[in-house]
């Protein structure tokens, strides 16, 4: 038994239900698990782990666009609570003192390991990026060097690295593993149905958008992510629930969102055809939205506009097509062995490591 500190992003919901199915499975194995996470990733996790809140970095958007100095300017504001959160933190891990680090993209537990010789490993999709070998558009080169850049001062290099894609290179070196997503066990239940809907998704107000599907109305979008209410014309705006949410995106004709990993692998599983609207300024859904039209499955809109959408209603079926054969190959047949080849090569690496003695965790709480 292992006392593993788990850090996790709190920006966007993908990385918290990731890791509400690791943690699950490593408390099942008897591990004690102490979470950190921030921000929607503390919600998401807090009612069912032992989660303590830290701040992290959050990512202000416009109309699908990187607002650079809010940003900057948001994240200023909130110096002072992450500073007193830290404290706790270190107060906290005196005594807990971890075994071994997890961290999904969260660099205040990484860095910690680091600095305390603790091992680390990551587990994340943005890590593919950093280990994996992949081809991109000249015209993204600098985005790439900076996004690898970030990545590599977000988190220190780790001892192991477990990479989760849906489009699978070759990995530039031996420590580092790639795998399917992680789905959770509510997407695995789902049985996919053939609704007339199509899902939108948007993680901030993005009225050009909303201007562009109402000259559609021989399409019903169900909105989720906007502050709006009501039903006007042929958009219904839905309040966001996890149940009803799947629900819409299992019966859904297609999905129009952001290129966010997650929703992407959870479509693609359940065979649902996919605009992606990559955030303009982040390289990593650029990239989703580039595996995802490699795939055949979807469509990469880095520009929204009339022409795009009735492009790609003209190719849905075609899409289509692609998506329930895409599937079909990764459907399973038993869901109780999902997600067993990322859990059995962490269960092997964590066998590996040696729990802190009991004397030199007491003596670690006096210094």
């Amino acid at each position: 038994m292992l006392r593993i500190l788990y850090g996790v992003s709190g920006e966007g919901s993908g990385h918290s239900s990731r890791a509400m199915e690791v943690v699950r499975h490593l408390q099942d194995c008897g591990h004690v698990v102490k979470v950190v996470s921030y921000d929607r990733g503390f919600r998401n996790l807090q009612a069912s782990f032992d989660c303590v809140a830290i701040e992290g970095l959050h990512i202000v958007s416009s109309n699908n666009k990187v607002q650079v100095f809010k940003t900057i300017w948001h994240n200023l504001r909130r110096l002072p609570i992450a500073v007193r959160r830290l404290g706790a933190l270190r107060e906290l891990l005196a005594t807990f003192r971890p075994d071994v680090v997890i961290t999904d993209f969260e660099p205040t537990c990484a860095w910690w390991a680091r600095l305390h010789r603790v091992p680390l490993i990551s587990l994340d999709n943005q890590h593919r990026m950093r280990y994996m070998k992949y081809d991109s558009p000249a015209n993204l080169r600098g985005s790439r060097w900076l996004t690898e850049l970030v990545i590599r001062l977000m988190v220190p290099k780790p001892d192991y690295a477990l990479a989760t894609t849906y489009f699978f290179g070759e990995t530039k070196n031996d420590f580092t593993f790639l795998f399917p997503p992680i789905l959770r066990r509510e997407v695995l239940q789902c049985q996919p149905g053939a609704g007339n809907h199509f899902l939108v998704y948007v993680t901030s107000e993005f009225e050009g958008l909303l201007a562009l599907l109402r000259r559609f109305p021989q399409y019903q979008f169900l909105v989720y992510g906007s502050s709006q209410t009501g039903k006007t014309g042929n958009l219904e705006f839905r309040p966001f629930s996890s149940e009803g949410f799947l629900q819409d995106l299992s019966s859904c004709r297609a999905v129009i969102a952001t290129a966010g990993f997650t929703l992407i692998s959870e479509a693609l599983y359940l065979g649902k055809p996919y605009l992606a609207m990559p955030l303009s300024g982040q390289f990593e859904q650029q990239l989703n939205a580039i595996c995802l039209e490699e795939l055949g499955c979807g469509m990469n809109a880095s520009r929204m506009s009339v022409r795009v959408l009735s492009e790609f209603m003209s190719n849905l079926a075609v899409y289509a097509e692609a998506s329930q054969q895409y599937a079909l190959d990764n459907r399973l047949s038993d869901i109780a062995q999902a997600n067993s080849g990322i859990l059995g090569k962490l269960d092997e690496l964590l066998s590996g490591l040696q729990p802190v003695s009991p004397a030199r965790r007491a003596l670690a709480a006096t210094e």
